[in-house]
């Protein structure tokens, strides 16, 4: 598969005029959809409304154009809402944009180095846990909001802690009015669905909270009475850098570009199924690259395919890039000729929209079942990125995960590995008491399981060498893997064979093992007839070994 092959250019083959209606008519609800979104969006991440349009305009253009799939449709999610927020506030919006580029040239490389098929490496337990304390910190961040309090004068909560602190200072400030436009804007979220799928309930919650507020209720902020709305298109611009920035922001560009990977090409998994096509992982992390850098020169923020808004487009026709290209240029209309009335929408509305992103991103069915049928590692590693994105952010908790699941994953490799003798008895009991070969007189037989690396390559030492021992058979068939850690104590059970006079055998190295044992020199040292493909070859060699040593015994 070629790293860089847009399906746009593939799509086109072939293509009808059927097709591109049913294209156009995805691409408006798609967009629809996506409208109320993206400004809800961008204010939990700290921009102003206009900024989340950009990014669904330019991002979502330039990654249909060059995507590595036919349906996936990106623009800005709320996995990146609360990591934005804070470079916000430490850095600014130029912070923001320089970390944003940076992130599009990191997703560039991924592809260019084929990296695309690495992302599944990141465990489950990993991306759950961090998309549970993603949705949390959401909905944290919403509830002032929803509930119309209004924070002390130079309050700054960045944080998901200082915003729990801030609330529960506030609280006195509660505005009924605002939660009840709130409820009643969750309320038709949660039941629209049932009503219509063609019609987002998002929409139909802004519309219908807009003229409330407009006509019966006064007393609740709107989006104008907190940020001035921009309708103007999006400009191209250079954010305002330097070194210092560039080396504070790198971090969080990592982070950027990982979330942006893992849920792009997530959708695209997904998608996958629903088309029944097969998306090129390299293109697609190549064009979430290019859409970032785009976005960010254009001040929009960070850009990731959106799994909810993808299955929208595959729902309703969609199956080909002109839907999110349709999609991107609908919201670009949108911008020039509504994006004004956009100041209308009442605050508790937006917090109920973002309260249901934060619902259906949190996965809590799966966090629970996981909790219930899982291993015991896999449980810590999910609550502790779960609490670390909560109460820290997501630089912590993916680092921190990665690194538990990792230590967690060695040990279980290293307790699986074993090395057993043929008449051990639990060797023995684990094969019906029956010994599966006869042993010639001389030859002790070691059977090892399992891979062997630094977390258990110990193990070796567990390996005796008596006195009336003159043949060690090593058989590896069960050995996938050797590190050189393991091949230095391979190396110290070989000299330690010569200097007892002992001949190490070795049975039926697997190729990585063979290939390190030739490159270290281990192959050598122990001599090419001394590897035999299986056990019968190697207890043939055993028995006529121990018998030479007999014969020159008795001759002498």
């Amino acid at each position: 598969m070629k790293i860089f092959q847009p399906k746009l250019f593939t799509a086109m083959k072939g293509y009808t005029t059927k097709q591109l209606v049913s294209d156009l008519v995805a691409g408006v609800i798609v967009a629809i959809i996506a409208l109320p979104l993206s400004i809800a969006l961008a204010i939990a991440s700290g921009v102003s409304p206009e900024k989340g349009l950009y990014t669904a305009i330019i991002a979502g253009l330039v990654i249909a154009m060059f995507g590595g799939s036919r349906v996936n449709i990106s623009g800005p999610t709320a996995a990146f809402a609360t990591i934005v927020a804070g470079i916000v506030a430490e850095h600014g919006v130029d912070g923001l944009l320089v970390a944003t580029i940076m992130a599009g040239i990191i997703l560039i490389l991924m592809g260019v180095l084929r990296l695309g098929a690495l992302i599944k490496y990141i465990p489950h337990t990993i991306t759950t846990g961090f998309t549970s304390g993603i949705a949390l910190t959401i909905v944290i961040g919403q509830i002032k909001d929803f509930l119309g309090l209004t924070f002390a004068p130079g309050t700054n909560a960045v944080e998901t802690v200082e915003k729990l602190q801030a609330i529960g200072q506030s609280v006195t400030t509660f505005n009924p009015w605002a939660l009840l436009v709130g409820a009643i804007g969750l309320a038709i979220l949660i039941v629209w669905p049932k009503i219509s799928k063609k019609i987002p309930g998002s929409l139909i919650a802004v519309l219908v909270g807009t003229v409330l507020v407009k006509l019966l209720i006064t007393d609740v902020n709107t989006i104008g009475d907190l940020y001035t709305i921009n309708a103007s298109l999006p400009a191209f611009s250079l954010p305002n850098f330097s070194w210092e920035m560039v080396q504070k922001l790198l971090p969080d560009a990592f982070t950027i570009a990982i979330l942006a990977g893992i849920e792009s090409l997530l959708s695209c998994v997904v998608s996958d199924g629903m088309i029944k096509d097969r998306h090129n992982s390299n293109t697609e992390l190549i064009a979430q690259g290019l859409g970032n850098i785009c976005s960010g020169l254009f001040g929009g923020i960070p850009a990731t395919g959106a799994i909810a808004r993808t299955a929208a487009n595959v729902k309703n026709g969609g199956r080909s890039p002109v839907a999110g290209i349709v999609h991107a240029l609908v919201l670009l209309l949108i911008l020039v000729l509504l994006m004004p009335f956009a100041a209308w929408i009442p605050m508790p509305i937006i917090a109920a929209i973002l309260f249901m992103v934060a619902y259906n991103m949190c996965e809590w069915r799966q966090f629970v079942k996981i909790c219930k049928t899982a291993p015991k590692s896999d449980i810590l590693v999910l609550l502790v990125t779960f609490i670390l994105t909560v109460v820290f952010d997501l630089v912590v908790a993916i680092a921190v995960g990665l690194v538990i699941a990792v230590v967690l994953f060695m040990k279980r490799m290293a307790d699986v590995t074993h090395i057993r003798a043929w008449n051990d008895d639990e060797f023995l009991a684990s094969h019906d008491n029956q010994r599966l070969k006869d042993i010639p007189t001389g030859t002790a037989v070691f059977e090892i399981e399992g891979p062997m690396f630094f977390a258990s390559a110990d193990k070796f030492d567990h390996i005796p060498l008596k006195e009336d021992v003159k043949v060690v058979i090593l058989r590896m068939r069960d050995v996938p893997a050797l590190d050189e850690t393991a091949m230095r104590n391979l190396f110290a059970i070989r000299n330690s064979c010569e200097e007892k006079g002992i001949t190490l055998l070795i049975s039926h190295a697997n190729e990585q093992p063979l290939k390190v044992m030739k490159k270290s020199g281990f192959a050598e040292a122990v001599g090419e007839e001394n590897f035999l493909a299986n056990i019968d070859e190697a207890l043939h060699r055993a028995e006529i070994l121990c018998q030479s040593l007999t014969d020159s015994t008795v001759s002498s």
